[in-house]
């Protein structure tokens, strides 16, 4: 392995450019490679970023032996074929969320990484936010109380031309669901990190607006093993988007807070302020505004997950658990029946 971490961008669609931005921004990376099967796309992005390398088939740019780790953007349903074949060929792999869309497939890239011996880390940038963060650590500190109430709102817009805009979105095939698999799995990620593991879900979900497969709202309500309630919702047929919304309710205070900070900090017998933070680009009507800061932190982290040999700081078990949640409010949504996940 040489001095900078040399790495390769596999998909070259809307996240790419975040991608892109965050490992050439780190000076112990070098970005050496891109591959798409749109060569176009690839070879568009290539110019932007002066990356040397341009593949229209990903198993060519694979084969290569300047090439560390790679960072996987490509559509959902095409993930764990990625994954794989990267672990397969000995590299590390940083993946956009969701992780992939089944079970199933989950578990055979976590195992083929394992077995490879290569680092496998997801790409969920709301847990690195200051926000987020702060809020864990009160909670980890006690400062709720017994937990009460843990919810997530996720109202965003997409247009029927975004729907448009690609062969794959809004499928269940690639995209492998709507508002809670393609933009409300960041928000499934951070609550139950914040509140613990989920026992089981009951929800209602449809496409009530935009003419697709999968769909545009959703509504579920959750009990976490901890014993706690939520609420989740996810839609992005509102207009206009709202900023997601996070509410942490327990028996000793309420932390609140959304894409602008805090909302309400307050606890029993404590005159605490909310702590001031760096509020977070909101991507709630157009995901080509997504902020690219958590990008920035989760490439430093899989560098250095390397070369320490320890896990990503969202290592492939953690990361599937968002997409077994959003599956089981899919099969709730399809039975009427209260689900309990594993």
């Amino acid at each position: 392995m040489s001095e900078k971490m040399r790495f390769a961008v596999i998909g070259a669609g809307v996240i790419a450019p975040s991608h892109a931005k965050a490992i050439q921004g780190n000076f112990q990376a070098e970005l050496v490679g891109i591959a798409d099967v749109e060569i176009e796309k690839a070879g568009k992005l290539a110019a932007d970023f002066s990356i040397p390398h341009v593949y229209q088939d990903y198993q060519q740019l694979l084969k290569r032996d300047d090439i560390d780790a790679v960072t996987v953007a490509v559509p959902s349903g095409y993930h764990a074929e990625v994954v794989i074949a990267a672990a397969q060929a000995g590299k590390h792999v940083l993946c956009e969320k969701p992780l992939d869309i089944t079970a199933e497939s989950m578990t055979l890239m976590i195992d083929a990484c394992r077995k490879a011996n290569v680092k496998l880390g997801c790409v969920f940038q709301r847990r690195v936010t200051e926000a987020s963060i702060v809020a864990k650590k009160a909670i980890e500190a006690g400062k709720l109380g017994k937990l009460v109430l843990g919810d997530a709102y996720q109202k965003s817009y997409r247009s029927p031309q975004y729907y448009k805009s690609a062969g794959w979105r809004g499928t269940w095939a690639i995209d492998g669901g709507g508002a809670l698999m393609n933009q409300g799995v960041h928000g499934i990620d951070l609550i139950q990190w914040l509140m613990g593991d989920v026992q089981s879900v009951f929800a209602y979900s449809s496409a009530l607006v935009r003419e697709i497969e999968v769909e545009d709202t959703a509504v579920a309500v959750v009990k976490y093993k901890n014993g706690a309630f939520g609420v989740i919702q996810g839609t992005t047929s509102v207009y206009p988007g709202q900023e997601t919304r996070f509410e942490l309710h327990g028996e000793k205070g309420t932390i609140i807070f959304d894409d602008t900070g805090f909302k309400q900090w307050k606890f029993a017998d404590s005159e605490e302020e909310a702590p001031k933070v760096e509020p977070r680009v909101s991507a709630k009507n157009d995901p080509s505004q997504i902020a690219n800061d958590g990008h920035f932190i989760l490439v430093d982290d899989l560098i250095q997950a390397i070369r320490e040999d320890r896990d990503p700081m969202v290592p492939g078990e953690e990361g599937r658990k968002a997409v077994d949640l959003i599956l089981a409010i899919y099969e709730s949504a399809r039975s009427g029946k209260e689900i309990m996940l594993k």
